[in-house]
């Protein structure tokens, strides 16, 4: 495995910047940005002494595949946490926490739309299983637009053992299905939780199904029987922080 490895994109490769300085080994730009994102980019890669060239676009369009905005960067390679990273994070983060746990989710879009969504909403890590699902990549970080360096992905062994030592440090356990009887916004999301979201097509598994405290649904008022599972994550965690600002207010 190569020491390094290519990202893109003006969003990751700034957050990169601001959050992992360290990481970021060289950036290239394509040749004519002057842009101001461009110029906070440059003036980032100074303070963290960065080496920046200029390249012409079609030499970017042969190192990545996607839309990389006449910006890629090397860096050391990805960070995926380990379970022993949910307990540092819910030992030291006061307050009430929210997880999003994603049960089997492979396509890069998804996971980067989640993490991205995790993050606007205040969510503490993304976990996922670590087999037969999406990782962090190139294109995780493009569509996470940063949030990828900021949200910690977690990859456990065992998802259902891991939401069961969730539960025993006070964490309620939502499960997301079609054919649930409650929806969403019946269900009191104002304490500590857990958001799970099932896999594209086929939802939870059953083990993870087991190890919820309850299953909820989305009123679908439309001919479509389901949404995107990141559409549907955003719908989710964002009913959690709604809930959470009226309790607030009624405090």
């Amino acid at each position: 495995m190569s020491q390094w490895e290519k990202i893109y994109g003006v969003h990751a490769v700034e957050a990169l910047l601001r959050h992992h300085p360290k990481r970021v080994k060289h950036i290239w730009l394509a040749e004519g940005r002057r842009d101001p994102r461009v110029q906070t980019l440059l003036a980032l890669a100074e303070q963290a002494r960065v080496a920046v060239d200029q390249v012409g676009r079609h030499e970017l369009d042969e190192w990545v595949e996607g839309v990389h905005q006449g910006v890629v960067a090397e860096v050391s390679p990805s960070q995926v946490w380990g379970e022993a990273m949910l307990e540092e994070l819910l030992d030291r983060s006061p307050g009430t926490p929210l997880l999003l746990a994603l049960d089997g989710v492979t396509d890069p879009h998804n996971l980067g739309a989640c993490l991205r969504t995790a993050d606007a909403a205040g969510a503490l890590a993304v976990i996922v299983p670590k087999d037969k699902s999406a990782t962090l990549n190139a294109t995780v970080r493009k569509v996470a637009c940063g949030a990828a360096e900021v949200v910690p992905l977690v990859a456990v062994t065992n998802l259902a053992r891991c939401l069961e030592k969730l539960q025993k440090r006070g964490l309620w356990v939502v499960g997301t299905a079609g054919e649930a009887e409650q929806a969403l916004y019946d269900q009191d999301l104002s304490g500590p939780l857990v958001v799970v979201m099932g896999a594209e097509g086929r939802g939870m598994r059953r083990l993870t199904r087991e190890h919820c405290d309850f299953l909820v649904k989305l009123p679908m008022a439309g001919s479509v029987s389901s949404l995107n599972v990141s559409v549907a994550t955003g719908i989710c965690l964002f009913e959690v922080v709604r809930q959470r600002r009226a309790a607030q207010r009624q405090a």
